[in-house]
Formats: structure tokens, sequence, C-alpha cells
């Protein structure tokens, strides 16, 4: 049998929140291990945000719809459809949506995305 030299992700593991954000990862720990790297899928309702946190990995987003909000130490940033970012880890920062619509974007940490590695403040 010949072994495939790629993976198509049909199924992302959509992870369960409780803020009305939608998290679908295509790649990482929760989908099919590697905790190396994810990519996921997210949208994020106006009015979306989550706590300060200062994760051991580097995040990269980028933004297809909308706008997201980026607080990172001390400096207030807004990135709109078509921008990207990279916040290396050991960064604290707030994300969130302050705005009206649905902020959709891609998401890619390195190393995976894991609740153990991103430090959020209560």
């Amino acid at each position: 049998m010949i072994e495939k030299k790629y993976i198509i992700q049909g199924s992302p593991f959509v992870v369960p929140t409780t803020d009305g954000k939608i998290i679908k990862e295509h790649f990482g720990a929760a989908t099919d291990g590697n905790s190396g790297i994810s990519i996921a899928h997210m949208k994020a309702p106006g009015g979306w945000s989550e706590p300060f946190q200062t994760p051991e990995f580097d995040e990269y987003t980028f933004i297809i719809q909308g706008k997201k909000q980026f607080i990172i130490e001390n400096e207030t940033i807004v990135l709109e459809a078509g921008q990207s970012i990279k916040i290396l880890k050991n960064t604290r920062v707030q994300y969130s949506n302050p705005f009206t619509e649905v902020c959709e974007y891609l998401a890619i940490c390195m190393p995976a995305f894991s609740m153990d590695l991103v430090n959020r403040e209560d």
C-alpha cells in the first residue's frame, strides 16, 4: 500500500465554547495530536472578548472578515480584513471584538494551542 504524502482535513475539531465564538481546529493537539502547530478557523461575534493571557507559543492571526482588537502589553491594535500579525510567545495579550460585525480569522500557534500553555488571567 502506498502511503499518502498529504492529509486533507474535512472534519475539524469544533472546540466547545460558552462565549459565542466558533473555533474549528483543523490541525493541532485536539484534532490530530500534533503538539508542534495548531491551525484554527475562528468566528468571534461582536462584543466578544477573552481575558488577558501570556501564551507560551507564538500566535499568528490573519483576518478574513471584520475587525479584531489586540491589547499587546499596553498597546491597542485593531486589524482589519487582509491584515495579519505575529505575537511572540510570553507576551501579555488580550483578544477581543468590540465591534458589531463578526470577525472571521485564522489563528496559527507554534507550538500548538493548549490550555496548559495559554496562561489566562482570572
